[in-house]
């Protein structure tokens, strides 16, 4: 018997017990956006230094100016093999609102459901859930053989559901006690509940907000009416030439760094069976909208967006208010692709609104917030480990997906650590994350929790780097 095949056997007969612990663990109301509940975030960090402390990991919490992040080191067998940096974040969204949940939301609650039983609760698998997928497999490991295969270091941070301001930050700070190999980022999803995924797309985002400030005061649209300057009128106007008709993005140089995804992988994504009729139908849709001539998965893996977010100024009360506001405002975001720069994406923001300024009018942009896209390499012994760790327990390969959305932290630790990532998490895209009654699949956390086992045994064949 190897040594990977014992631990895994180990993990089926301890299952139950993990499920204790993983509810456990649920809750504690660690909602890190209320600082009524900053005693319950740091609670939730300290059972995770306890539980690894356990398993003979050297963790503590690091204070920062927000919440604490925690760090552990474990040293493997000895030698210099792979080293291998784990994240994850043990804080969660509120539960609001409280009304549209089964069940109290840190009251974690089995239920029977098509595909077997789920834990429901505030957390369960974002980032909890997942978090406990390689927490239990370090338990595994060190349970059957008394310690783990190769070096580790863990790095749990208790701000992501508030943006994670203070990480970039701290990771400059700790860069030498945070090096590493690969860091291995687990708060993503399978493709579906019988196949494993490896992110190798994320895009990146540019957030801003415009404002065309026109009259020095509100005015009567009576008297003032077709004279002056309407902002709302103008701003929504030029608002409408941000996409042509083929819905292509008119801001200057948006697409200029923009690679075109390959033949290769557009072929690979219509062979993964994306049911668009579904996808939309579910939201309450039919016709997919967007980038022309691109298939869905295409424009929400590989293709960048610019989306407006909210659209005010005026009178929104009740009732009428004859009025012509004295500005208008919008917030807008683009969703960026490897390649593309944000600083260069924000100024042909500003060129585009400026070059279309009506006469008396001016503009005010502010920038809330910019991170690039990211593409992951696919070919490193470390991500070959993954995929076969995976297979090992699937009885299938993994497939190379893209997330629409953003992770800052994979571009921070590209930026500061100077590590690439593996991100490979085990949720599904009915986790009901960030709404009420969420959930997480018992069966989905014992294939996270084996699958880690499993490619922790790959890793450590690696050998040294």
């Amino acid at each position: 018997m190897s040594e990977a095949t014992s631990v895994l056997r180990h993990l089926e007969q301890d299952f139950d017990q993990a499920v204790t612990r993983y509810l456990e663990f649920l809750r504690i109301p660690s909602i890190s956006t209320d600082p009524a509940y900053a005693g319950e975030v740091r609670r939730a960090g300290q059972w995770l230094v306890d539980q690894l402390t356990g398993l003979g990991f050297e963790a503590a919490l690091h204070d920062t100016p927000g919440h604490p992040v925690l760090i552990a080191h474990h040293p493997g067998p000895g030698g210099d093999g792979p080293h291998l940096l784990y994240y994850g974040h043990y804080d969660v969204q509120p539960a609001d609102p409280l009304e549209l949940w089964d069940h109290p939301p840190f009251e974690p609650t089995i239920v029977e459901a098509e595909r077997g039983p789920r834990v429901v609760a505030r957390g369960a698998v974002d980032d909890k859930g997942q978090v406990m997928t390689f927490l239990e497999a370090f338990r595994g490991w060190h349970t059957v053989h008394g310690t783990l295969p190769v070096r580790i270091t863990v790095l749990i941070e208790g701000e992501e559901e508030t943006g994670s301001p203070s990480l970039p930050d701290f990771l400059k700070a700790h860069r030498a006690e945070l090096k590493a190999d690969v860091a291995v980022v687990t708060d993503t999803n399978s493709w579906d509940i019988d196949t494993p995924a490896i992110t190798t797309m994320l895009r990146g985002m540019v957030y801003v907000e415009v404002t065309l400030k026109g009259p020095s005061r509100d005015l009567h649209s009576g008297m003032y009416g077709g004279a002056a300057i309407n902002p709302l009128n103008a701003l929504t106007r030029i608002l409408g030439q941000l996409h042509d008709d083929r819905g292509q993005v008119q801001i200057p140089g948006f697409y200029d760094d923009v690679v075109e995804t390959s033949k290769t992988d557009l072929a690979m994504w219509k062979t993964l069976g994306f049911d668009e009729r579904r996808f939309l139908g579910e939201i309450g849709l039919k016709t997919s909208s967007g980038e022309g001539g691109r298939h869905v998965l295409e424009r929400l893996w590989s293709r960048p967006t610019c989306d407006l977010n909210g659209i005010w100024g005026g009178y929104t009360g009740a009732g009428a208010k004859t009025v012509i506001a004295a500005e208008a405002s919008a917030k807008l975001s683009c969703r960026l692709v490897a390649a593309q720069d944000p600083e260069r994406i924000v100024a042909g923001i500003r060129s585009f609104f400026e070059a279309r300024t009506p006469p008396d009018c001016r503009w005010e942009i502010k920038l809330f917030g910019q991170s690039p896209g990211i593409s992951v390499a696919t070919d490193s012994p470390h991500m070959g480990a993954a995929k076969a760790g995976l297979k090992e327990i699937y009885g299938r390969d993994p497939v190379l997906v893209g997330v629409g959305g953003s992770i800052p932290v994979v571009g921070w630790m590209q930026e500061h650590l100077g590590l690439e990532s593996i991100l490979l998490g085990f949720g599904l895209e009915d986790d009901r994350i960030h709404s009420p009654n969420e959930k997480f699949e018992l069966r989905c956390l014992k294939n996270g929790i084996l699958s880690h086992a499993a490619i922790l045994a790959r890793m450590a064949a690696l050998g040294s780097n």
